[in-house]
């Protein structure tokens, strides 16, 4: 009898477990557009680039000397309205660009 009992609580346990399942799919949020800026850096040493918003600068990438870079911009919408500006390591030389609309990808030559 107690074998019976453990034959009929294990099926009972292997149809819970094993039974369908609710499962719930969903797609990917949509994905703001992604904007960047190329920079073409022809000067002998590197720069530091930044996107600067409301008199925030914030640092996006680090460029190295003599080359050309494609620097995204996380955290800003096509269209945004934004300036640039490079700065030489040393920290004397600095580059910028103001009132620059962010679409698709921006050309940032140096110097």
């Amino acid at each position: 009898m107690n074998l019976r009992l453990l034959v009929l609580a294990v099926a009972i346990v292997a149809t819970t477990a094993c039974g369908k399942r609710a499962v719930e799919v969903r797609t990917a949020p949509a994905q703001q557009a992604q904007v960047s800026i190329q920079v073409n850096n022809t000067l002998p040493q590197a720069v530091n680039v930044y996107v600067v918003a409301n008199g925030t600068e914030t640092f996006l990438r680090q460029v190295p000397a003599s080359s050309t870079t494609s620097v995204p911009v996380p955290g800003f919408a096509p269209g945004a309205t934004v300036g640039l500006k490079a700065t030489t390591l040393d920290g004397a030389r600095t580059f910028s660009r103001n009132s620059v609309v962010l679409s698709g990808t921006f050309v940032f030559p140096l110097p």
